[in-house]
């Protein structure tokens, strides 16, 4: 199928000189510029009337060369879909977008309207007329796969819907993890045994339905500094901590360590340091925060 855009461009009239340079010399051996064929050993010329156009290919095919007529030809050889990026986080929509592959290793955009979108498989819910890309919440990351169709071309664009984890009201969450009217999502049980009840959990970002998902942390002497504690704990984005400290457990009395102690981030573990633990007896709780 041969398509023409309409813009313009320019070429040289052919001539039957020879054409060179420092890396070629190419000599016609015949030329017919009132529309027709030139030949040489290593090319072919099918100039369009009075040479103001032509299409050029070498043999081997090392070069196609389509110039001076009033829009580019080309064929049109596959289709290709993207997206940018290829993440939909699970409850969101991405844009998808669409390519036609030409013969000439170039990519027209196409208007995502004329291509009919379809889901393959994986978790999205649906991509409309326009390309837009629907996921469905997932409590992994989970891959899925859309197709498009257009010219009678298909392909197909791999995507991965991205874990939700964080829910602005306890009832969302429940209803994800548990359905409703489920007493295993009730805010005091804990329906993986972890020893961390679901409304600790939904504050703290981890999964319920998980036993190895649960709050961890130690407290590590600093290597060097008998008199320094490293309080260890991973953590979640979108939630605030702080390091209490009190002389008991039992102690109603628990403060934030004083200053602002060296934090280091590495991953999703976080260690705070208190550079004052000379006291006989120290403890350290800390508080979790979600807006």
């Amino acid at each position: 199928m041969k398509t023409t855009l309409l813009f313009s461009l320019c070429c040289l009239p052919l001539g039957a000189e020879p054409r060179t340079s420092a890396n070629y010399t190419l000599t016609p051996e015949t030329n017919d510029s009132g529309g027709g064929r030139s030949t040489s050993a290593v090319y072919t010329i099918d100039t369009s009337l009075a040479s103001a156009g032509g299409i050029t290919s070498s043999t081997p095919a090392l070069l196609l060369g389509k110039c001076g007529f009033a829009g580019q030809l080309y064929d049109v050889t596959g289709l290709t879909l993207g997206a940018v990026p290829t993440t939909i986080t699970g409850g969101g929509t991405r844009q998808l977008a669409a390519y036609a592959a030409l013969d000439d290793a170039t990519f027209l955009a196409l208007d995502a309207r004329n291509v009919a979108w379809s889901v393959v498989s994986g978790p999205l819910a649906g991509i409309d007329a326009s390309g837009l890309a629907t996921a469905n919440a997932v409590s992994q990351d989970t891959a899925a796969t859309a197709r498009g169709a257009w010219g009678g071309f298909t392909s197909t664009l791999g995507l991965t819907v991205l874990a939700t984890t964080d829910f602005s009201t306890y009832t969302d969450w429940q209803a994800y993890y548990f359905g409703t009217g489920n007493p295993a999502g009730a805010p005091s049980a804990d329906p993986d045994g972890d020893g961390q009840d679901n409304a600790f959990e939904f504050v703290a970002g981890l999964v319920p339905t998980d036993p190895t998902s649960r709050f961890m942390t130690s407290v590590i002497t600093v290597p060097g500094h008998l008199t320094q504690r490293n309080i260890v704990f991973q953590i979640v984005a979108g939630r605030t901590y702080t390091v209490l400290t009190s002389s008991s457990l039992t102690s109603s009395s628990w403060r934030p360590l004083p200053g602002s102690p060296p934090t280091v981030d590495n991953g999703n573990q976080r260690t705070v340091t208190d550079t004052d633990a000379t006291a006989a007896r120290k403890c350290y709780r800390v508080q979790i925060t979600k807006p």
